[in-house]
């Protein structure tokens, strides 16, 4: 309960020095936009690219798989799949805690610790 008393104190204090959570917002942005984060499926026949901001930039499927999803085999389409779903869903999992880290890190410096801890905390997984 302090912990949350003093989150509340330091985000009054901050209200009133607006440019100081305006240059963190930008500077959380920029490195999400650097950030890339890399799923792949058990066995690593697929492998999942995101960025800082959970979009897909990228999907490799090894040329075996590949050959898979062209099969007229329901199974195999299946499996194949669901190869993807686990590379883009463990890419997925790590860009979540990696924008939790970049938030918090922006946290710390406003007086805010845990705010990434937080946001992670509500976040799907």
């Amino acid at each position: 309960m302090f912990d949350q008393l003093k989150m509340m104190g330091a985000v009054a204090g901050l209200l009133k020095n607006r440019d100081q959570i305006k240059a963190a917002g930008e500077r959380i942005q920029s490195r999400l936009d650097t950030l890339r984060i890399e799923g792949r499926s058990e066995g690593g026949l697929v492998k999942a690219v995101l960025s800082g901001k959970m979009e897909v930039l990228s999907i490799e499927v090894s040329p075996s798989l590949g050959a898979g999803l062209g099969s007229s085999d329901a199974h195999t389409r299946q499996m194949a799949s669901a190869m993807i779903a686990a590379a883009v869903n463990e890419a997925l999992r790590k860009a979540q805690a990696a924008v939790a880290e970049v938030i918090d890190e922006e946290g710390e410096k406003l007086g805010l610790p845990g705010l990434g801890e937080q946001l992670a905390s509500v976040l799907p997984r």
